[in-house]
């Protein structure tokens, strides 16, 4: 199975100009490509673009700095984006040209498969790349014993600081999914997303969305002050920094979330249906947007289904549409306004949370979609099963959602024995 892996590095002032002066050879020759592209009627390949790097670097000095690998690795940037581009063209979508690459858009470059080197020098971790330097890294989790570095790639962040993300190979094939007649009810889960409450499943867990207001009454306030500065100057460029290291944080925590919640349904259960958003589209809508943009429903979907590939769980995207309004115990469409919270057909007599009721509907979904047959998705009882009227839901608060096996999680556990 393949991975990445992030660690910080800290390169010193000399191995950072190195870095900064290769990725802009590397950027140059980006923007090179584009303009033999736009010069030429033919399509350029990666053979292609490979085979122009040794008549470029007769004339061009800086790439006879660069680690051959290195520039390789431009050219398959160069033509994964215009492969990108042509498939979106050929799908009847209209597009224009790549755009040059400024120095603050381009950050990073690769070395794939040979040019880097991991050394432990005096209980020090060292990442060494050719024709750069050495500097030190914080291995804050072990690469398994087991596997095989592929590629790093070493990028700054707007922040300034220096990552490098290790594309690993493992020797371990993936679990084998239990056959889908075999999984019990209570092993298959449904999964509603939303903004008040980020998950509601089919087994009445809430799980609230991220708290954030702080952090982005903060950016505006930079925000704000960055307007104010004159650009290009020395006090823009720091304020700069102090806008980018606020999306960072807010970034992180969100991602942090999103792991955790998403390694831990892929962990509990054998089958896991989720709805198919259209994030994008939704993004058009004329209100509320920033909350949507927020809540990440996209990468929340995403985080799911390679986990669930990793952890042997089964694993369905299912149609949205009707999920809230449909009654999942008889199928009648309920229509209901988004302040009204609770489910209540009058058809049939079936009560339960809104979002409790929509995640039944994609679980029943993704049941179809799968081709398995289950009798009962919802439960026998039809009482509301909500905390608001003393049922048996469980409500979980966003920073509680904590990752198995974590530090968190055990202090919290040896504390509930010890009382």
């Amino acid at each position: 199975m393949n991975y990445n892996y992030r660690y910080r590095i800290e390169p010193d002032e000399a191995v950072q100009s190195e870095l900064e002066r290769h990725i802009d050879a590397c950027r140059q020759l980006y923007n090179h490509y584009l303009y033999e592209l736009r010069n030429t009627d033919e399509y350029l390949s990666y053979t292609a673009m490979q085979n122009m790097l040794p008549d470029l670097k007769d004339w061009w000095d800086d790439l006879n700095d660069v680690y051959s690998k290195v520039l390789q690795m431009v050219a398959r940037r160069a033509s994964d984006n215009l492969d990108r581009l042509k498939e979106k063209k050929d799908n009847g979508r209209k597009v224009g040209m790549l755009n040059w690459k400024s120095p603050r858009e381009y950050r990073s470059l690769t070395y794939n498969q040979s040019g880097f080197e991991l050394k432990n020098t005096s209980d020090q971790t060292i990442l060494s790349l050719s024709k750069i330097g050495e500097m030190p890294i914080h291995l804050h989790r072990d690469i398994p014993d087991n596997a095989r570095v592929k590629q790093v790639t070493v990028k700054q962040e707007k922040t300034g600081e220096w990552y490098a993300i290790f594309g690993i190979e493992t020797e371990d094939d993936a679990p084998e999914k239990p056959a889908l007649d075999e999984v019990d009810r209570e092993d298959m889960v449904g999964i509603d997303v939303g903004i008040i409450k980020y998950a509601h499943d089919t087994d009445s867990t809430m799980v609230g969305s991220l708290d954030l207001e702080s952090e982005y009454e903060r950016l505006e306030r930079e925000q704000r002050a960055l307007s104010r500065k004159q650009e290009g100057s020395q006090n823009w460029h720091e304020q700069r920094r102090r806008v980018a290291c606020i999306h960072a944080r807010i970034v992180r925590k969100r991602r942090d979330f999103l792991h955790k919640l998403s390694n831990y349904y892929a962990r509990e259960y054998d089958l896991m249906a989720v709805e198919d958003l259209d994030v994008h589209g939704m993004m058009q809508l004329p209100s509320n947007s920033r909350n949507r943009a927020s809540a990440s429903w996209r990468t929340f979907i995403d985080f799911l289904e390679y986990k669930c590939e990793r952890e042997g769980t089964h694993f369905v995207k299912v149609e949205p549409e009707g999920t809230t309004q449909e009654c999942a115990e008889c199928g009648v469409e309920v229509e209901k306004e988004l302040w009204v919270r609770e489910h209540s057909c009058p058809t049939c007599g079936f009560e339960t949370d809104r979002d409790e009721n929509a995640a039944y509907n994609v679980l029943q979904r993704g049941l179809s979609e799968l081709g398995v047959g289950h009798a009962e998705v919802t439960p026998a009882e039809t009482a509301l099963p909500t905390s608001a009227t003393g049922g048996s839901s469980t409500v979980v608060d966003a920073k509680c959602v904590v990752e198995t096996g974590s530090p968190t999680l055990k202090e919290r556990t040896a504390l509930a024995v010890s009382e």
